[in-house]
């Protein structure tokens, strides 16, 4: 299976430079071009280098790689049109396992890419995926923690949870998680999304979820 990159840029030109060069080398490339959007992608797929900027028009990169560093291990290069000492330390400290200065060869980029994934045996890169600063899944051994406990789940729990977990922020209706995670009509009707839904809220945390009335739930973003 092939790499998978996710370019954090809002520069639509350095992207498209980028994403066609490492697309040669064979790399998946996925991009974003804001804090939220990157961790949406980075949540909802699985992503083995990241290539961050420093300058985001809702965050700023050095936030955005603590985030990132919380969530994974993914390797993670800097880039910044700002050739300051201060600003390679500062990243390199919180995280960043690589930078480089705009303007950049391509071709140093991409060897830099390379060296970094040599480092970093794949199955180690994607580690879990934050829920909130207490509890956290681990899509490997399909595993929940909770405070770094491991909280029991049933099958469909815990694909309930993945589902919002991916998605946060975002509003499902019960007849929408009812064709996602139960991929068909279901005997038990909505009643069933709700009773999934509290047992849920009850082993992690009452707040986990949000009842959004008259529609459905979702998870909040942090």
């Amino acid at each position: 299976m092939n790499r998978a990159i996710l370019i954090i840029e809002d520069e639509d030109s350095i992207v498209d430079i980028l994403a066609y060069a490492l697309r040669k080398e064979g790399f998946v490339v996925h991009a974003a071009t804001t804090g939220k959007a990157a961790i949406d992608r980075f949540q909802g797929s699985e992503i083995d280098l990241v290539i961050l900027d420093l300058m985001l028009p809702d965050t700023t990169g050095f936030e955005l790689c603590k985030k990132l560093m919380e969530m994974s291990n993914v390797p993670i290069l800097m880039l910044t049109a700002r050739d300051d000492i201060v600003d390679k330390v500062l990243g390199l400290e919180l995280g960043a396992d690589d930078y480089m200065t705009k303007p950049f060869d391509i071709r140093e980029l991409v060897a830099r890419v390379k060296a970094l994934l040599r480092r970093q045996p794949r199955e180690s890169l994607f580690s879990f995926i934050a829920v909130n600063d207490s509890i956290k899944i681990d899509p490997r051994a399909h595993t929940v923690l909770k405070n770094e406990e491991a909280i029991i789940l049933k099958p469909k729990e815990y694909e309930l949870l993945l589902l919002f977990a991916q998605h946060k922020n975002r509003v499902f209706t019960r007849e929408e998680i009812l064709d996602t995670v139960w991929a068909m009509d279901f005997e038990g009707g909505l009643r069933t999304v709700d009773v999934h839904v509290q047992r849920i809220r009850k082993k992690l945390d009452p707040s986990i979820i949000e009842t959004i009335f008259g529609t459905g739930y979702k998870m909040k973003g942090y």
